[in-house]
């Protein structure tokens, strides 16, 4: 077998990695060697391999509902908002430069020589590879440059199928609009659709999706039902208005609430699935100061815009409410060099010296090169692994060592991403914080993540399996794109 496929959407958070998760584990269960691969993805929650590149969280996640160690090809391009205006580009990697709209057009030819080179090593390498949009290919006004959607497509002659989300209405209508956009030679890429996050009675369905095949010409791969609990490793913000909070009953007597601070440019908040997968642990996103008055645990997450986002804290009262706290703050990365005492960055927002909420005796440089390593320490006696991502040098300068940071009474700081997923270290810190807070709160003995997550990418694999029609999708994947017919109005070529 040798083949490849596009999983599209017609919005943002319509499900394609979760979707294309879902295609890699069932063909890995298959014995299908099978890779993911996203050519451009613009997302602020990253991961570091085990080769130092830095790439798209998801993709990470895709890799190992495959059953592999996520490489650089299999997200060749990343693009790490740091504005309204401008991003920070990730080339295998590794960070290129830091451009507005109009020097990324500068950039171009060799962003697209590059996604294309990168897919055609995994091509090469596996018997198929699940290729994930971004955002729409009827994104009309970004077509002529685009290398994600059906740039990628043509280019590699990709079948296209296209994901909606049922759950926000309009799906019927963004199926036929997603097509009728595209130019031809777009259009007959297009073989069908998937809908997604359906809950309902399916007969009710059934006469819309009977219409949909008549009036595109085009397959309904099948419905994906709405399942609770399978939120992990996003890449957009989006989400996390939808997101799981509780995972179920507290095994002692109380739960334990965090506050997890929404910045505007928030980073890596993948951090707290691990707290929220814990039973009794309730994780909610805020920006009001008022909604950190009864948090067991404040955090301070990551942030792509150290500078710009302290400043909104200033702005919002949060930091003042973080001022007055009497209980435990955690902070990690960004959110780690906001609790410090200045912050001196050149290189970020060029702001120069900027005083830090002054929590922690630490002070921040910003440095040109990207720190990307894969640390192991120890912590609470346990051992830790974890990742990081960050321009920003801290210099401890007092309290006790915590991971790669401190901790002065109930504040503690870290640039290390992913701790929360040794179950050990977790138990540890959560046990500590509750007693800080005053909780009757026990961690669970038995709560093991990556088992939970294990789970969750069997059941992305069950959905696809039970769900779509696997054999006409692996007859799209070996035979290419069918013969479809072009709909009206078409967008001109």
């Amino acid at each position: 077998m040798n083949g490849a496929l596009l999983v599209a959407g017609t919005t943002s958070d319509a499900g394609k990695s979760v979707v294309t998760a879902g295609i890699c584990r069932w063909l890995a269960r298959r014995g299908v060697r099978v890779a993911p691969y996203k050519a451009q993805n613009m997302s602020l929650n990253s991961y570091v391999t085990a080769g130092g590149a830095e790439i798209g969280r998801a993709q990470a996640m895709q890799a190992q509902a495959a059953g592999l160690e996520p490489v650089a090809d299999m997200n060749p391009i990343l693009l790490k908002p740091g504005s309204d205006r401008r991003s920070q580009v990730v080339l295998l990697g590794r960070p290129v430069a830091d451009v507005d709209a109009m020097e990324y057009g500068e950039l171009r030819d060799l962003l697209r020589a590059t996604a294309l080179e990168s897919l055609e090593r995994l091509r090469k390498q596996y018997d198929v590879v699940v290729c994930e949009g971004a955002g729409s290919p009827a994104e009309i006004n970004l077509r002529r440059g685009d290398i994600a959607n059906m740039g990628l497509a043509r280019a590699a002659n990709l079948p296209v199928i296209v994901v909606g989300d049922i759950d926000r209405g309009g799906v019927f209508a963004s199926f036929y609009g997603t097509v009728g956009l595209l130019e031809p030679a777009d259009q007959a890429l297009i073989s069908g659709f998937v809908v997604n996050k359906f809950r309902g009675a399916l007969e009710l369905l059934e006469p819309g999706l009977d219409q949909l095949r008549r009036l595109t010409g085009r397959a309904v791969y099948g419905v994906l039902p709405w399942l609770d609990g399978l939120w992990l490793d996003v890449e957009d913000s989006l989400a996390l208005d939808s997101r799981a909070v509780v995972r179920g009953r507290p095994y002692g007597r109380q739960t334990l609430r965090v506050s997890v601070v929404r910045l505007p440019r928030i980073s890596n908040f993948t951090d707290l699935d691990a707290l929220a997968a814990e039973p009794g642990v309730v994780v909610r996103f805020v920006t009001d100061p008022a909604e950190l008055d009864d948090a067991d645990l404040v955090v301070l997450p990551g942030s792509r815009a150290t500078v710009a986002d302290l400043a909104w804290l200033r702005a919002s009262g949060i930091a003042g409410a973080l001022l007055e706290r009497r209980g435990p703050v955690l902070g990690i990365c960004g959110g780690f060099q906001m609790l410090a005492r200045e912050i001196v960055d050149e290189v970020e927002s060029g702001a120069g010296r900027v005083d830090g909420l002054g929590l922690l005796p630490v002070r921040v440089r910003f440095d040109r090169d990207k720190r990307l390593a894969r640390p192991v320490g120890e912590a609470y006696g346990q051992v830790v692994s974890a990742y990081e991502i960050h321009h920003g040098r801290a210099v401890v300068e007092g309290g006790e060592p915590f991971l790669d940071g401190c901790r002065v009474r109930d504040v503690w700081g870290t640039t290390w991403h992913g701790a929360m997923e040794n179950d050990g270290f977790r138990r540890a810190f959560l046990a500590d914080v509750a007693a800080r807070a005053g909780r009757d709160f026990t961690p669970a003995p038995d709560t093991d993540f990556a088992r939970l997550r294990e789970e969750r990418l069997d059941a992305l694999g069950d959905l696809v399996e039970r769900h779509l029609d696997t054999d006409a999708l692996l007859r799209l994947i070996e035979d290419g794109p069918p013969a479809v017919p072009v709909l009206p109005p078409g967008a001109p070529a």
